[in-house]
């Protein structure tokens, strides 16, 4: 690959030197002339085992870095003068320093280090990847709580006019749309707030980064939606047409439309509660809980909701006004025992998913 200098060849005070920072392992050192020399085929036989490249000018910086984007790579490039301006451009992610790094710099880079402490980047790239993920767990729970809502809501108005009451009237859908507007509020603000307040976590930067190819709903999440989704809707569904036939017998038919629909509404709200600790871990680790503790306003928000729904429920003059009426102890009893099923089934999955990756991993 012409006259490169590898490890042994180069100086041996800069070497230890590179290697007392940990930046030199096993790899190799190049220095710009000799690396300018190089034909791009040369250069992409050894981009992965460059670690160094020294004397080098800013087109040699850009050329490293475009070289290594052309082989699929994610690059992130630091920087503070204004001869790095073309790489930090070219690169996914360009780093520039606050304090000593020029405005060209600055302006030509994604993120600027305000501290000029490369020890930043690391909290940068943690704090990073819990926004993605965030974001990924609020997704994951939003598509459950929508393909249930909308399949539900579905089904009962398709079957509901072949269902009459006593008098002739169609039998009341179980969602009205002020239930679902609660259910939104459950998932698009204190869901979301639930989800994305929690801080950082070190184990994050002990896996290896997304792919550019890689998709934001991962294999993972679309099995954990379909499982949970396919669960709830079964549940909701049976508790659906098997009070049918009882409503149909009873003599109060109203009462007895409004006792299945509060308990169809107060089942589902609960399977939401219990999947968003579900939805707290999306790489298939088994505890939920695990930090749950250090996380006040996850707990918090989580209170708040179960309160609110009580007081929808039970509170008579409230209940009146939304179509819903007080249910018995029994029933509540039954309610979060059915919605808690959401845990074990949540656990089962992820146990599965472990089991598939170790086997490929064999």
């Amino acid at each position: 690959y012409g006259d490169h200098r590898d490890l042994h060849s180069f100086p041996t005070r800069r070497s230890s030197d590179l290697r007392e920072c940990g930046i030199l392992t096993n790899g190799m050192v190049v220095e710009g002339p000799e690396f300018r020399r190089w034909s791009d085929a040369e250069v992409d036989r050894v981009l992965d085992r460059i670690q160094v490249m020294a004397r080098s000018s800013p087109s040699d910086k850009h050329r490293l870095v475009s070289r290594l984007r052309a082989k699929g790579e994610v690059v992130a490039v630091t920087g503070d003068g204004t001869n790095d301006a073309p790489a930090l451009k070219e690169a996914d992610i360009g780093l520039a320093m606050g304090i000593s790094g020029t405005e060209v710099a600055k302006e030509a880079s994604d993120v600027i280090i305000l501290d000029d402490n490369f020890a930043s980047i690391v909290k940068t790239v943690m704090w990073g990847r819990n926004v993605y993920d965030s974001i990924r767990k609020f997704v994951q729970f939003q598509l459950t709580v929508n393909v249930v809502a909308v399949a539900l809501t579905f089904v009962a108005a398709a079957t509901s006019q072949d269902i009459v009451s006593v008098d002739g009237a169609p039998v009341e859908l179980p969602l009205k749309p002020v239930h679902l507007l609660w259910v939104n509020l459950i998932m698009d603000t204190l869901g979301a707030l639930a989800l994305a307040t929690e801080r950082p976590s070190p184990l994050v930067l002990s896996r290896p980064p997304h792919g550019r190819e890689d998709k934001l709903i991962s294999k993972k999440m679309w099995r954990n939606i379909f499982i949970q989704s396919s669960f709830q809707l079964a549940v909701l569904l049976f508790l659906l047409f098997a009070d049918y036939n009882s409503a149909l017998e009873s003599d109060d038919i109203q009462k007895r439309t409004e006792e299945r629909n509060t308990i169809i509404f107060n089942t589902f709200v609960f399977f939401q509660v219990f999947n968003e600790c579900n939805a707290r871990r999306i790489n298939d680790e088994l505890n939920v809980f695990e930090g749950i503790t250090k996380h006040a306003k996850f707990i918090v928000i989580m209170f708040s909701i179960v309160i609110i729904q009580i007081i929808f429920v039970q509170v008579d003059a409230i209940s009146s006004g939304i179509d819903l009426v007080p249910l018995t102890a029994v029933e509540w009893a039954f309610c979060l025992g059915v919605a808690s099923l959401s845990l074990p089934i949540g656990l089962l999955a992820r146990m599965y998913g472990q089991h598939v990756d170790g086997d490929a991993k064999k």
